[in-house]
């Protein structure tokens, strides 16, 4: 089903609540179909995976001689370089190594790219109007785009985690897992760790998401609202570096991304997984609401 179907499905079908979610429903499936469809989103996944890749590649260059990669030791928090160290011991630790290594700036520049197209994009081809003309409300399309985007965040994380876990796979060995509190668990145990890490990185950029649909409702420009989006993401994590900032670095969305590390602590550490999940949300209902405020009172006729 197309959007324009998905539409005119809508628009003749009443107004009972069953037909509303059946049309929000297909809008949704013809959405995200849409957007999984085009070169540039394949383009951004296809850069995602090969990222593992090259990182795979190159510790496997850098230790062939036998010697060991750099960082610091397993217990020193530091979660990415902790993870590196370990790659060669157990290819699974590539994952953990791949997701740290895109978190701060190739999986929010392509969250950023999406969303900041999301409503900026279909204004600018002119296709924003027809989407509007079922009676389902501005609110219910504004949603849609944004559990679109939030798809994308999931997928593009589990591709990376994917590709990582293939490439570890082929150049290093598998076994037990030693986590970062120096415990040791089973292999199987590890990949269910791994993938409740793709989580958590997907719902590390909730945040991002929401920032990017905002500025998308903000510009008839589909390229102005996704340059804007990783213009501010590249801003928020400069300033998330500089100390004399600390004051209020733990209200930016970037501030507990690299919480995920957490996870492969035994026992597991909570507090800043909770305190990411919460800044998120925040940002979400924040900047959800002002995307809202704007999308509503927006002239699409123009």
């Amino acid at each position: 089903m197309s959007r324009a179907e998905a539409t005119a499905s809508g628009s003749g079908s009443g107004v009972g609540s069953g037909v509303r979610w059946v049309w929000t429903f297909g809008l949704l499936r013809s959405e995200v179909s849409t957007t999984f469809r085009r070169w540039r989103t394949l383009a951004l996944l296809g850069v995602l995976a090969a990222v593992p890749v090259l990182v795979g590649i190159a510790i496997k260059i850098e230790t062939s001689d036998g010697g060991g990669m750099g960082g610091g030791p397993a217990g020193d928090g530091t979660g990415g370089p902790a993870f590196i160290a370990q790659v060669t011991n157990n290819g699974l630790f590539l994952v953990f190594t791949a997701l740290a290594a895109t978190l701060p700036f190739f999986l929010p520049m392509a969250i950023g790219v999406i969303a900041g197209d999301a409503v900026a994009g279909e204004a600018g081809s002119g296709t924003l109007r027809y989407l509007l003309v079922a009676p389902a409300g501005r609110t219910r399309l504004l949603l849609v785009k944004y559990a679109t985007t939030l798809t994308f965040c999931l997928v593009a994380t589990l591709v990376v985690a994917a590709s990582a876990l293939a490439v570890g796979a082929l150049l290093f060995p598998l076994g037990e897992v030693t986590t970062i509190s120096g415990t040791r668990i089973s292999f199987g145990d590890g990949l269910l760790r791994a993938l409740f890490i793709a989580v958590a990185v997907a719902v590390s950029l909730i945040g991002v998401a929401a920032l990017g649909l905002f500025v998308s409702t903000l510009t008839n420009s589909g390229i102005a609202a996704m340059a804007t989006t990783v213009g501010l993401l590249i801003t928020v994590q400069i300033l998330d570096q500089i100390p004399q900032l600390h004051a209020i670095q733990p209200y930016f969305f970037s501030h507990y991304w690299l919480s995920f590390a957490d996870l492969m602590r035994d026992p597991i550490y909570w507090d800043d997984l909770v305190k990411n999940v919460e800044i998120q949300a925040l940002y979400a209902a924040v900047f959800g609401s002002a995307a809202w405020a704007r999308f509503t009172a927006k002239d699409i006729t123009a």
